[in-house]
């Protein structure tokens, strides 16, 4: 299995919240899956670092590093993802249900790779059909 972790998930984990450590090292150390993060994630995570430079924010982001460096490596944001992307927003703008952009990347990415995502926002990725979904944190 492979799982794709979104900021929220990599927040947790990188400031030991939740239960996101001990899930991460049953399921990847223990259990030999892969992760991958999706490059919007990576752009939001680096974002939040580079604009609280902190102390600790900078350990932090040696601790990104060190977890980035470890992703299965492949292409990301595929032409196929980006029309994932396209068909989910249609979707979801018509019956209401509209996520942020970001989101929709990130589900499209999952769907396209038939990733399961890591997320506390289970709330607003549910409204995507056939994407998997666990929260790591509880």
């Amino acid at each position: 299995m492979i799982y794709a972790l979104d900021a929220n998930t990599i927040s947790y984990f990188l400031r030991g919240e939740g239960n996101v450590d001990t899930h991460f090292q049953q399921s990847i150390v223990k259990d030999g899956n892969l992760y991958a993060i999706p490059f919007i994630v990576v752009y939001e995570v680096r974002r939040w670092l580079r604009y609280n430079p902190t102390h600790t924010i900078r350990a932090f982001g040696r601790q990104f590093d060190a977890l980035f460096k470890n992703v299965m490596s492949e292409a990301d944001m595929s032409y196929d993802v980006w029309e994932k992307a396209t068909d989910i927003y249609i979707t979801l703008k018509r019956t209401g249900n509209l996520i942020g952009d970001a989101d929709i990347l990130i589900a499209a990415y999952c769907l396209v790779n038939g990733y399961t995502l890591v997320t506390s926002n289970i709330n607003d990725f549910k409204r995507i059909g056939g994407l998997k979904l666990i929260d790591w944190y509880q």
